[in-house]
């Protein structure tokens, strides 16, 4: 076994590979680029080594570097994670000259199948049924044109040499195919360093169906099972799980069967996933191979008990495969979501900031959280917005579901946008919930995953309110329990302080001399702002809401210092947490949080980031289109200009038919969040501007 390893990646899959490693008594050596420097993986790693700035062309994609920090650390091996290099042959042959092991497969396999063009042609070769389309190397835009239209739309362009949803578009009408082809190759030209797709059938209702293979080099190779990774927005996952519902044995055995072939057509040696499209009959075709570990493994790991980071560093040391195909058990059920820094209500836009909070789900046998940030971590706009991968087991399939509705509805994160109530919606859709998937089944639910939004009940108001009374008095409490003094001097002298904890101005009770003090307090949530009166009642409050008595009786309520707020409300007694990110204050209640902002009554100004006559950057970004010139006139929902970030693109479409007035920004210019883009001049409803 290796005494050293770098892992050449960054996020949840390199402290998932260090974690392993640590437990094998391997030590670690991280890479990390100027935006990394205090990430979680570098805090985790026994060495750390700084290969370049922020972005990824620079750091976590030069070679060379990667190579370098191995050289110089005394590394044996490297593990690539996903995503980055971990599918680049000419990185895993330079290891090879360098004599330094790469945990993966050999680099003429990943030549063979990580060119989706390459290894659709050795499949149809081996006679493995393929969806139809064009895998040819003949890029010429009116050439791939000509394919799409003899394959029949809808047709899906995909980047022949990535994944994860990055350079992929679905196109359902010829005069859209030109743009679309575009904006792939400029996506995957940024991803993959390879700008070439290919052009297949979009199956209609297709299943997302994976195999997850391995190899050794001692001949043998297995599959561990398949995962169901149909629930996709924008081509990328958002749910997996396995077993597949649904899946017989029969179809099992020859969909592992096939894809063992696969693996054995290369020479595999290592972990990956074979990938087909199913049909909802059951019948499937090959779509493409990975060769790597997938970010959704760990619902593989729940149903078999195996840790397959583990069998990597044994497989990539020589050993033999822990166990025969024959030795293989299936067990339970398990779901993974994807926890991402992201606005669902705003077509998914990637988010960014400090995770001013973030609280997990308890985690035990049943719950896992893979992560690689913790709260006060920055998500940056350099890489992949993932905050973490929730994964739950249960006994079958109900179980399982029962219990990633609780865990999300444990899951607390403050300081970024984020997707954990549309998790949460989204698990409780019928279509999910009844196992009715297909990769549509997020457009499908259209109606329930993003309902019209519902004013706050009464009792959510009332709990912002008393964890704004019950504050101070919390913390006032927590400084006198820790600094409780032993002799008089020592009280006399905390009384005098008139800052600190024991100090008479420091309280926040509302109490008079001659009579009960009353406290008001307005919040606001959207375009509705609610008054509450609060007046002392004892150790408790009488509460109204604009004006009237709600409840009848006397309310009280303790907050700790995490947020957590145990309330009574009349007779009812609620479990809830209220956490302040500035004037904003979270409520998380029944499982699903609501943002209201704290009215300063003093303040008379206006929301500044409204302006009929401008377009603002909804994240920072690199503008790489650029569709009109100042003075043309555009319709509704034309494209103006398209921002990457994260790895993804953005148009930014005209909300009304106007006219554009001025263009601040050209190619290539870095924007930053909210950062006026341009200016428009609309229409109105009778055509004037």
């Amino acid at each position: 076994m290796f005494k050293k390893i770098l892992v050449a990646n960054r996020g949840e899959i390199a402290c998932r590979v260090m974690r392993t490693a640590r437990s094998l008594g391997i030590a670690t050596v991280a890479v990390h680029s100027e935006a990394d420097a205090n990430a979680r993986h570098v805090r985790m790693a026994d060495e750390a080594v700084l290969i370049g700035p922020a972005p990824a062309r620079e750091s976590y994609l030069v070679a060379e570097r990667i190579l370098e920090a191995a050289r110089r650390s005394g590394a044996e091996a490297i593990h690539p994670g996903y995503g980055f290099l971990s599918e680049n042959e000419e990185f895993a042959e330079a290891c090879e000259r360098a004599g330094i092991v790469f945990i993966g497969p050999p680099a003429s396999a990943i030549r063979a199948m990580g060119s989706k063009s390459a290894a659709k042609a050795l499949m149809e070769r081996a006679g493995v049924p393929l969806t139809p389309g064009y895998h040819g190397e003949d890029q010429d835009p009116g050439l791939l044109a000509r394919e799409a239209a003899r394959i029949g739309y809808p047709v899906l362009i995909k980047a022949s040499a990535g994944g994860g949803g990055k350079g992929m578009r679905r196109v359902d009408d010829p005069a859209d195919f030109a743009a679309a082809l575009q904006s792939c190759k400029r996506e995957a030209l940024g991803a993959f360093g390879d700008e070439r797709v290919l052009v297949e059938k979009y199956v209609l209702r297709p299943r997302h169906i994976e195999i997850q293979v391995f190899g050794d080099t001692h001949g043998q190779c297995v599959y561990l099972f398949e995962r169901d990774c149909s629930v996709q927005r924008r081509h990328q996952k958002v749910l997996e799980e396995a077993p597949a519902p649904g899946m017989t044995a029969e179809r099992r055995a020859a969909m592992g069967r096939a894809a063992v072939e696969a693996a054995r057509a290369v020479g595999y040696v290592g972990a990956g996933t074979v990938e087909f499209i199913a049909h909802q009959d059951g019948s499937f075709y090959f779509m493409e191979m990975n060769t790597r570990l997938q970010v959704e493994h760990p619902v593989t790991e729940m149903i078999t008990g195996l840790d397959l980071v583990e069998w990597q560093l044994r497989v990539a040391a020589g050993e033999a495969l822990p166990l025969r195909q024959e030795q293989m058990e299936l067990r339970g059920h398990a779901i993974e979501a994807r926890v991402y820094a992201e606005d669902p209500e705003r077509g998914f836009l990637p988010s960014t900031g400090r995770l001013l909070h973030l609280q997990p789900p308890e985690q035990g046998e049943h719950v896992r959280v893979d992560t690689g940030v913790e709260q006060g971590d920055e998500i940056t706009p350099h890489y992949d917005p993932m905050i973490a991968k929730l994964i739950v087991w249960g006994a079958d399939r109900a179980q399982a579901l029962g219990r990633m509705r609780r865990a999300l509805a444990e899951y607390r994160v403050v300081g970024v946008s984020n997707n954990v109530d549309f998790l949460a919606r989204l698990v409780d859709t019928p279509s999910f919930a009844g196992a009715d998937l297909d990769t549509g089944l997020i457009e499908r639910e259209q109606a329930r995953l993003f309902p019209e939004q519902a004013p706050p009940p009464d009792e959510l108001w009332l709990l912002a309110a008393l964890a704004e009374l019950a504050g101070p008095a919390a913390r006032r409490g927590t400084a006198q329990a820790d600094a409780r003094p032993s002799t008089s001097a020592g009280a006399a002298a905390q009384q005098a302080d008139a800052s600190g904890a024991g100090s008479p101005w420091a309280a926040a009770d509302a109490w008079r001399l001659n009579g009960r003090g009353m406290r008001r307090l307005a919040l606001r949530h959207g375009e509705q702002t609610r008054e509450i009166t609060a007046q002392a009642d004892g150790d408790a409050w009488l509460l109204r809401l604009d004006g009237s008595a709600a409840p009848p009786v006397p309310s009280r309520a303790e907050s700790d210092a995490g947020g957590e707020l145990r309330a009574r409300l009349g007779e009812r007694h609620l479990h809830a947490a209220v956490l302040a990110a500035g004037e904003r204050r979270h409520v998380f209640l029944d499982g699903r949080c609501t943002v209201l902002s704290v009215v300063d009554p003093l303040h008379a100004g206006g929301d500044a980031q409204h302006q009929e006559h401008s377009l603002r950057a909804p994240m920072p970004g690199k503008v790489v289109a650029v569709s009109v010139r100042a003075g043309d006139e555009v319709e509704k929902g034309a494209p103006l200009l398209v921002l990457e970030a994260m790895k993804m693109e953005h148009t930014i479409s005209a909300p009304r038919k106007g006219v554009v007035a001025v263009l601040h920004y050209a190619v290539g210019d870095q924007v930053p969040d909210g950062a006026e883009l341009l200016e428009f001049d609309a229409e109105d409803e009778t055509g004037a501007q």
